[in-house]
């Protein structure tokens, strides 16, 4: 009876956690695909939940930093969404790959048609691949409108504070990893590097290859060597042996 009123009273406070955590996460927030690497590209997913009962969504606008643009933004088809992409004149060109890219994105907007808007109780994802990420911050900060069937537009565009509360309104924020690296924590360049080295002075496995095989016959000289004095030793006691018989004979 008590392990019931227990179970019971748990199942109860969980839901209530549930419903009051609810609301206060639900908000448009980005997320990679996996990793979003320095330097690098990566899938970004940006998910829109329907915080309203009596409205849908029906458009969303997502704005680009300007202090760190971004060369290559290609969306991904979302049925039932119409998709617009803007770009802008970069103050300072940017140098991807050795060339000079003067535009960038500056916002990506989705609209959707009549069988599109996300409905009360729902949410949808908005997926884009973009890159060159920048290798000089953590993260980036995407300032987002979110307009409902009713007119209304939520505005998720405050940062968050150095005391690190949340705001009512956060902008989506999308966190950048280190460079992946290989099992040494070695990088690929240090790797290619190491190998390089290794075949310019002769450490690498041809060397290594060689030292055993000098080992090995060391060893080998080794054994002969052995064997010989023993040979030596039977044989001196073969010749000791047939003294003595012929001595006791006589």
């Amino acid at each position: 009876m008590n392990v019931s009123r227990i179970a019971v009273a748990g199942g109860i406070a969980a839901t209530t956690v549930l419903l009051l955590a609810g609301p206060a996460s639900a908000h448009v927030s980005v997320q990679p695909q996996g990793e979003a690497a320095k330097g690098g590209y990566a899938t970004i997913d940006f998910k829109v939940p329907n915080e309203r009962d009596n409205a849908s969504t029906v458009k969303l606008e997502v704005n680009f930093p300007t202090d760190h643009p971004l060369s290559s933004v290609s969306p991904q088809a979302v049925p039932g969404w119409k998709i617009d992409v803007t770009k802008a004149t970069l103050a300072k060109p940017l140098d991807v790959h050795g060339k000079k890219v003067t535009e960038a994105v500056s916002k990506v907007t989705w609209t959707a048609d009549a069988s599109g808007a996300i409905k009360p109780g729902y949410f949808q994802q908005f997926p884009l691949s973009v890159g060159q990420l920048p290798d000089d911050t953590d993260q980036l900060v995407f300032k987002a409108l979110q307009t409902y069937s009713n007119k209304e537009i939520v505005r998720w565009i405050e940062e968050t504070p150095a005391s690190g509360e949340e705001p009512e309104n956060p902008a989506p924020v999308l966190t950048l990893t280190d460079a992946a690296a290989d099992t040494h924590g070695a990088t690929a360049s240090d790797t290619a590097s190491a190998s390089a080295d290794d075949k310019s002075t002769g450490t690498g496995a041809a060397a290594h290859t060689t030292e055993a095989a000098e080992d090995s016959g060391s060893a080998s000289d080794s054994t002969a060597r052995v064997l010989g004095v023993v040979g030596i030793v039977i044989g001196i006691a073969g010749v000791a042996f047939g003294v003595l018989a012929r001595r006791r004979t006589v």
